[in-house]
């Protein structure tokens, strides 16, 4: 019996030694239709998008204030005079950061400066290494500090 089965695994041996190994290219497929999978994926892949999605900031209605009130139901609460008056408040803003830009970094820079705007004041201070602004409004107090580069 045991030469029987020696011979079986020996037949077998043979066989296995005698035919060619063969291969074949492994190719990628991608699995989404946009790059160049099978478009009859794309109801698949939509569907557990958004099954896995949470609430965003566009979700989320702008408030008269423009902030987010974070109730999530995409609206929003915003008459036009309110987006009137956010868009001017966000111009004049602008302007304001631009007048502390020129202050520092202007065609005549300063060293230490104070604009008010408002009930709002920015004081600045720059030294050898660091620019500091100090935003005081409504009794609130911001301390920014931005290291300066350093050339070559």
């Amino acid at each position: 019996m045991s030469r029987g089965f020696n011979g079986l695994v020996a037949g077998a041996l043979c066989l296995l030694a005698g035919s060619a190994a063969t291969a074949s290219d492994l190719v990628y497929t991608p699995i989404n239709p946009t790059f160049g999978g099978n478009p009859l994926n794309s109801s698949h892949l939509l569907a557990v998008a958004n099954a896995q999605r949470t609430a965003t900031a566009i979700d989320a209605p702008v408030t008269s204030s423009g902030g987010l009130s974070g109730t999530g139901t995409g609206t929003t609460t915003q008459t036009d005079a309110d987006l009137f008056l956010s868009q001017l408040q966000g111009r004049l803003l602008s302007a304001l950061a631009s007048q502390v830009t020129d202050a520092i970094f202007g065609t005549n820079p300063q060293s230490d400066g104070t604009i008010t705007f408002g009930s709002t004041i920015i004081t600045f201070h720059q030294d050898s290494a660091s620019i500091t602004l100090y935003i005081t409004d409504n009794g609130t107090t911001t301390t920014i500090s931005v290291p300066k580069l350093q050339g070559p």
